[in-house]
């Protein structure tokens, strides 16, 4: 992004009752449930979710038992699909499965053994990031986008807005001074609905319940407030998978930064750690974050890339965008001192094997506050700040 001038970028999230939503919640609760019974579980999970019917398919190797019919349709009922009216729900869509064995070439080069170190699940490259924008060191866009959707699931789950339906997304503006945050631009919602409320009823409610309870009101001035889009087509009855087929990491911009940080292409769910697509891109963030809570920089880009079966990152990239306060191959010298890099390493250092990924299968992976979501930690900053001489 553009360092100077004024210029506007754009964030969407979805609510966990999008259809790709939908899909990534089953895929990390299929992940969740085998890592629980057996940490070591290997799990490729991928769903598709359409009128009726979730079909799961993947590759899994594991020591435990997954109930498919069971954990599917759990799922689907928490995430709100209870009636037949919506034209998908939990009791009546059907539930098939074509689940194989991993590879065992792969796992010739991925599973440790007195010979061989762990090796990474895949080739590829994984991005971190972090900046100032917001307590949270994540860029504004994204988090008062993640904060809207969570907001509409929220007043449609306690009965605020009982009208609301699972599906939606929530889009917002910001307008920038170089990399500096000033002012909302512009915000835009899209909510299911049921068929009996008036328009004008749920443009003033999600206006009042969800827009001004999620942003600040500090950012928003007098042409924000008249640039606030509800429904812009106007009705939204049909929704979800009903009307949309929704896939496995389909959003892993949404998952990630809102696209003001990089992406290497691959997503998280339904990935066990192994997979450095997950493992990889969680200890990325986990150095940004804490390169910049350290005051090392204010904006920074990390890539590590791998190859399958190989422990060691074959790159590490730094890009602090100009905002760094020693050189950036001092940098790397300290993420190489502070952080392990390798599957095994990164595996234990973040304690991923635990049944923690469906909670962050919807409204982000990053800037996250709870506290089993480890790679949000910021208790490498001290000494990475110390090493630096900025003590």
């Amino acid at each position: 992004m553009s360092q100077h001038g004024r210029h506007l970028f754009t964030s969407e999230s979805v609510t966990e009752g999008h259809p790709d939503k939908i899909c990534d919640q089953i895929s990390d609760a299929v992940l969740d449930d085998l890592v629980g019974q057996d940490p070591k579980s290997r799990v490729a999970c991928e769903t598709l979710a359409t009128t009726g019917l979730v079909l799961i398919a993947g590759e899994i190797t594991t020591g435990g038992y997954c109930d498919f019919q069971k954990l599917v349709r759990n799922t689907v009922r928490e995430i709100g699909y209870t009636k037949a009216d919506y034209g998908f729900d939990y009791k009546t869509c059907c539930v098939l499965s074509s689940i194989h064995e991993q590879s065992t070439d792969i796992a010739a080069g991925v599973d440790e053994s007195p010979e061989h170190e762990q090796g990474a699940g895949d080739q590829g490259i994984m991005f971190g990031f972090a900046c100032r924008d917001t307590a949270e060191l994540m860029p504004m866009p994204i988090m008062l986008a993640h904060g809207m959707a969570r907001r509409l699931a929220e007043v449609r789950k306690d009965r605020r807005l009982p009208y609301l339906r699972p599906d939606g997304k929530a889009q917002v503006t910001i307008e920038y001074e170089g990399t500096r945050p000033l002012r909302v631009h512009a915000v835009v919602v899209a909510a299911q609905h049921n068929a009996s409320v008036k328009m004008e009823d749920l443009r003033q409610d999600i206006t009042e319940a969800v827009v001004r309870e999620v942003i600040p009101p500090a950012l928003m001035d007098k042409a924000s407030w008249q640039n606030i889009i509800i429904n812009g087509t106007g009705r939204f009855e049909q929704g979800g998978p009903f009307a949309d087929t929704g896939v496995t990491g389909r959003k892993i911009i949404v998952d990630t930064y809102g696209g003001l940080g990089s992406h290497g292409g691959g997503c998280f769910s339904g990935k066990d750690p192994s997979k450095v697509d997950r493992s990889g891109s969680y200890m990325a963030r986990y150095i940004a974050k804490n390169l910049v809570a350290a005051g090392i920089a204010d904006r920074i880009e990390i890539q590590i890339a791998y190859c399958i079966g190989v422990p060691e990152p074959v790159s590490l990239m730094v890009d602090a965008f100009g905002t760094a306060r020693i050189s950036e191959d001092t940098i790397k010298d300290l993420i190489r001192a502070h952080f392990p890099l390798t599957p095994k390493d990164m595996i234990r250092h973040l304690d991923l094997l635990r049944p923690i990924y469906r909670n962050t299968a919807a409204y982000g992976h990053f800037g996250r506050t709870e506290k089993e979501i480890t790679w949000e930690k910021t208790d490498k900053a001290e000494i990475l700040k110390s090493d630096a001489g900025l003590s």
